[in-house]
């Protein structure tokens, strides 16, 4: 198994438990969540419980205040009776209609005729009683409240009854408004922290909010929307304070549990954030350290070649000197110059090289010339140039490399038999170098993969030689390099852009 594919498993592996991660604190977080929900809701249904009763205790003392009212006006309509039945005869008053007016000793009254004149008052402080000025301002005052109740005297002529609250009935609403007010506070405060709105019968007048955001009711259309949002989630609690109008109580889930609900994904986008982040920072990292270990090792490696090379050409003009066959040692001579150019290939790594304006259709044939007479005769090697130059900046020892190295991986790919042409082709970007062989293909889904370091199908590759070539393409003369095309059993087409020189 080779680097490369151990690399990828590894990826696969740790992907796949990052995944199970993931699950398990989702799972593990939404079961927490909706324990909070459930213990939630049990306190939000405990209170809307005790919403209810209260607001039962809140309709029954609003009839017992409404019927209390009603007494009241019977107390003063039976007094005017009683007056009534006083004024008619005077000789005919028994003993129950002096009862009522003795009895009366609650409801505050005044008697007027028909230019509202005072004739009489009942249960008023003696202040008021004694004192004609603040008679008729009390008079004014029961006015104001209720209508009077209207006695006929006798030919035509009538008085009238003004009455007010008795203290009694003062205070029970005093009494009254308080627990009203205590409800509404009860409602918007002591509501298990869950938002609530409280409103009318007509469900836009807003009688009280609590734990909500004031921005959402701040306008009719958000109330509405809010109200509507809130009716979804829950059925709103009915508040029925008697005499056929309702009030709604509105409420939702506390915008802790909502955090809650969100809180993982909100962690696990931080935490993603941050692997990114450090991922970038780890392969920035490693691609220095690479590349310093590529520029180590290439310098080293021309460091090396340096010594037998020079005492390899000290050994071609001595046997050049004592007479040994010329074609021999030109042959010799051209592969001593070959190791020179590679020892300056290596060289060169590391450094950014010299760009010349170069003919690329030259440079390619050179290289295919050297090649040919150097791997398998059962290789057919095809050029196809255009019949003009096309230049292009090259660095020609860098260059060459390219396209031995995609040569050599040509003849290993094809078992030493096959064709391997080349096509250069004048485009309007540049120029497109396509270097095609009869071998075994490579499979879609490894089209990118070859480029990279580590990734080899042989036994004893490196996989370092297509990386190579794309680092020359791309980094040095900021060209572009890929597989144009391929097929498993029928071979590999490369495709190398340039820009024109």
């Amino acid at each position: 198994m080779n680097i490369y594919s151990r690399k990828q498993q590894w990826k696969w592996a740790l992907f796949i438990v990052a995944i199970i991660i993931v699950f398990t604190s989702l799972w593990y977080t939404n079961k927490l969540v909706n324990s909070i929900k459930s213990d939630e809701e049990k306190k939000v249904r405990l209170w809307a419980e005790a919403v209810q009763k209260k607001a039962g205790l809140v309709k029954f003392t609003n009839d017992l205040f409404q019927k209390l009212q009603s007494e009241e006006r019977k107390k003063a309509e039976l007094y005017a009776l009683a007056t009534k039945q006083l004024s008619s005869d005077v000789f005919t008053v028994s003993e129950f209609v002096l009862k009522v007016l003795q009895d009366n000793t609650t409801v505050p009254v005044i008697l007027t005729d028909d230019n509202d004149n005072i004739t009489a008052s009942r249960n008023l402080d003696s202040a008021i009683e004694h004192n004609n000025d603040a008679l008729k301002k009390e008079l004014a005052n029961m006015k104001a409240m209720y209508e009077p109740v209207v006695i006929d005297v006798y030919r035509g002529k009538k008085n009238y009854l003004y009455h007010k609250d008795s203290r009694l009935f003062s205070d029970i609403k005093v009494v009254f408004d308080s627990l009203i007010k205590s409800f509404i506070s009860d409602v918007a405060i002591n509501s298990a922290a869950v938002p609530v709105i409280y409103t009318d019968s007509t469900k836009t007048n807003v009688l009280a909010v609590g734990n909500i955001d004031t921005l959402k009711i701040s306008t009719p259309e958000k109330l509405s929307n809010t109200i509507k949002e809130m009716e979804l989630q829950n059925t709103p609690i009915p508040v029925d304070l008697g005499e056929g109008f309702k009030n709604y109580i509105f409420y939702e889930q506390s915008p802790l549990l909502t955090q809650l609900q969100y809180y993982p994904y909100v962690q696990f986008g931080v935490i993603g954030i941050f692997l990114l982040i450090a991922y970038i920072l780890f392969s920035v990292s490693r691609k220095a350290e690479q590349d310093q270990v590529w520029v180590g090792m290439s310098k080293e490696t021309a460091h090396q070649l340096g010594t037998p090379l020079s005492s390899l050409m000290a050994w071609t003009d001595y046997l050049r000197a004592n007479g040994t066959d010329e074609s021999i040692v030109n042959e010799m001579n051209r592969d001593v110059m070959r190791l020179n150019m590679i020892t300056e290939r290596f060289s060169k790594i590391g450094s950014q090289p010299t760009l010349q304006d170069e003919d690329v259709c030259l440079v390619v044939k050179n290289a295919m010339d050297y090649l040919k007479q150097r791997t398998s005769k059962n290789v057919n090697y095809v050029l196809e140039i255009p019949d003009t130059e096309i230049h292009a900046q090259l660095s020609v020892p860098l260059f060459e490399w390219v396209i031995e190295n995609l040569c050599k991986n040509a003849v290993d790919a094809m078992d030493g038999k096959g064709e391997f042409k080349v096509t250069i082709i004048d485009i309007p970007e540049g120029v497109a170098i396509d270097l095609a062989d009869t071998g075994k293909g490579i499979p879609k889904s490894k089209h990118k993969s070859v480029f990279k370091p580590g990734y080899t199908t042989k036994k004893r590759g490196w996989g370092l030689g297509l990386s190579l070539c794309k680092r020359i393409i791309e980094n040095y003369h900021n060209g572009k390099i890929f597989v144009l095309n391929s097929e498993e059993g029928k071979g590999t087409t490369f495709r190398i852009v340039l820009k024109r020189g």
